[in-house]
């Protein structure tokens, strides 16, 4: 009789055994099972939301730290550091992570008459402002960084020329919703009436008579949402936080970095005379990496090369902000499928050798009757492939299971609980945020994680389980090796 016969007349001669080692192997692949599908699936949540964010990098004034070091004394006022200067920045660009790049003189105006978007009230907060405020951004590049990385789209007109970009002809590509509040459409000059505030003694804001500033309008954009798994509802402060990052989106006009500087250097001759030399030229550039997974290296590699005041800025940080659950699970669920496996091979191999010690006298007859060693050895390995199996492709899918309900509990109360922390602790600068425009909440990537089958998962946990029982076998099959057929006929 071959070994694979007695193996199957094994299992179900030995039923009551055959079920203990199953349900051992049952659990032990549960919890394998699990820990590897919600670890697969942070990653995979990961890298699709840093997909979506894009990998851009921008080079932008520490505000957190000029606040934190005048909290502190060792600045007497809240000034600007040093401006990047073109000459970095193109340094920068030259770095073999970088795909492509631009950089984008800013002018952030006060307007009087013309109309911006307007955030809606959350609830019973009342976001109220002291004064409209519109950005230009300008470019050097007919197509800018925020069409090339989705973060806005044209939706109507045309994108600037290169003879408008080098020519300072004044035109504008403006949002859709501000178009509309305005009454503008393609073609049509809008008129931007900028007001001039200077700082009183008493700490208020002293307004000057507007300047006008006629531009073309020559194309009408939209902002690009991420994209949502399901239609969730946000609590009040990630609502907050995508308001306050899409009014800066929509009071945003791309222009030539030639009109910004013009329109800049206007506004700033308007100021009082002690009051000009404070205000500086304001470069910022953005900068479209390979990869995402090469933001870490290229941060590393411009960190010498920025002005003191300077941080670099990536819009993959969005989900490093909110994505902190995400990646505690992912770090948990790895170290329990270290110990999981660890425990499987304890627990299998000593459940194996304790019931093998019964079957002494029955290998004893086989080697007795010249039967060798190796197929012996073989039967043994048969039997435990057969059974565990059985409990490992049963667990694939309860494990599976397992995983999904744990997790998602876990991040939304996780996510809660975060979201609970940041009220109030978030530093907004209205017309002055990140020139990335990126924004992302908690809610997002809850929305976007998802445990589900994949041939990676498959394939991972079976290597894992399959893998796991053969080591497990090394002692039985150690304990087989030692027989002497003698001394257990005796």
């Amino acid at each position: 009789m071959n070994y694979w016969k007695r193996a199957k007349n094994s299992i179900f001669r030995t039923k009551g055994k055959s079920v203990i080692l199953f349900a051992v192997i049952f659990v032990l692949g549960n919890v394998i099972a699990g820990a590897i599908a919600i670890q697969q699936s942070t990653g995979n949540v990961e890298k699709k939301m840093k997909q979506q964010l894009g990998a851009t990098v921008s080079a932008e004034p520490d505000l957190n730290k000029l606040l934190e070091q005048n909290e502190n004394g060792e600045v007497q006022s809240m000034t600007r550091p040093d401006n990047l200067k073109e000459e970095t920045i193109k340094k920068m660009g030259a770095s073999p992570y970088v795909k492509d790049y631009d950089y984008s003189y800013m002018a952030y105006l006060n307007v009087k008459k013309f109309k911006t978007y307007e955030m809606k009230q959350q609830g019973d907060v009342q976001v109220a402002t002291p004064y409209k405020s519109m950005t230009l951004k300008g470019s050097n590049s007919t197509e800018p960084m925020d069409f090339k990385n989705k973060k806005v789209k044209l939706v109507d007109g045309r994108m600037l020329t290169k003879e408008e970009l080098t020519g300072k002809k004044p035109v504008a590509l403006i949002s859709k919703k501000v178009a509309d509040e305005n009454g503008l459409s393609i073609g049509d000059q809008m008129v931007l009436d900028t007001v001039t505030l200077t700082p009183k003694e008493d700490g208020t804001l002293d307004s000057q008579d507007s300047t006008e500033h006629a531009v073309k309008i020559v194309g009408l954009f939209e902002p690009i949402k991420l994209e949502k798994k399901k239609s969730d509802g946000q609590n009040g402060q990630d609502a907050l936080n995508k308001q306050i990052t899409e009014m800066e989106q929509y009071n945003t006009a791309f222009v030539s970095n030639g009109v910004a500087r013009d329109i800049n250097k206007i506004d700033t001759d308007n100021l009082p005379a002690d009051q000009k030399e404070e205000v500086e030229e304001e470069v910022s550039p953005v900068f479209t990496l390979k990869s995402p997974d090469d933001v870490a290296a290229f941060k590393a590699e411009i960190k010498p090369l920025l002005p003191d005041g300077y941080k670099a800025v990536a819009s993959t940080d969005e989900f490093d902000k909110v994505g902190a659950s995400v990646k505690r699970l992912s770090k948990i669920s790895g170290y329990v499928v270290l110990l999981a496996v660890l425990a499987s091979l304890l627990i299998i191999s000593l459940v194996v050798v304790l019931f093998m010690k019964d079957r002494r006298h029955e290998w004893g007859i086989y080697l007795s009757l010249g039967e060798q060693r190796k197929n012996i050895m073989k039967q043994v390995v048969a039997e435990l492939f057969v059974i565990s199996l059985a409990a490992l492709l049963i667990s694939l899918i309860s494990g599976n299971i397992l995983g999904k309900m744990v997790s998602e509990s876990l991040i939304a109360g996780d996510t809660m609980d975060q979201a609970a922390q940041n009220v109030g602790n978030q530093i907004v600068s209205m017309g002055g945020g990140s020139v990335l425009g990126s924004s992302l909440s908690s809610q997002d990537v809850l929305n976007n994680y998802e445990v589900r089958f994949s041939m990676t998962y498959i394939a991972t946990y079976l290597i894992a389980g399959i893998g796991t029982i053969l080591l497990a076998a090394i002692l039985p099959l150690t304990y087989v090796m030692r027989l002497n057929p003698k001394k257990i006929m005796m």
